[in-house]
């Protein structure tokens, strides 16, 4: 019986981007960043509607008031404001048709 020796080279080493590489992933995070923020101007500027108007698009003023508190400095509040908005027309559609 013959035994041969086999070795498995693993490279341990950490891997390096490639510089295009690396400008991608700062250019998706610099486009995340202003994504966030000019979210939040949206959203601020919401707050110039009345009470009618932010119904009429599924909105209350707690829910921007809300949003605001809950997210952080870097965290984008229009995804809580989108749920918000989704979940009160759809409790609105299941109650027209109870009536």
């Amino acid at each position: 019986m013959r035994t041969t020796d086999r070795i498995l080279e693993l490279e341990c080493s950490p891997t390096t981007q490639t510089l295009s590489q690396r400008l991608v992933s700062g250019f998706a995070t610099l486009a995340s960043v202003l994504r966030v923020f000019r979210n939040r101007m949206e959203i601020n500027a919401l707050r110039d509607l009345d009470d009618n108007q932010l119904k009429d698009i599924g909105l209350t003023r707690a829910d921007l008031n809300s949003a605001f508190l809950a997210s952080t400095f870097f965290e984008d509040p229009s995804d809580q404001l989108t749920r918000s908005a989704r979940n009160r027309g759809r409790n609105s559609i299941h109650r027209t048709h109870e009536e």
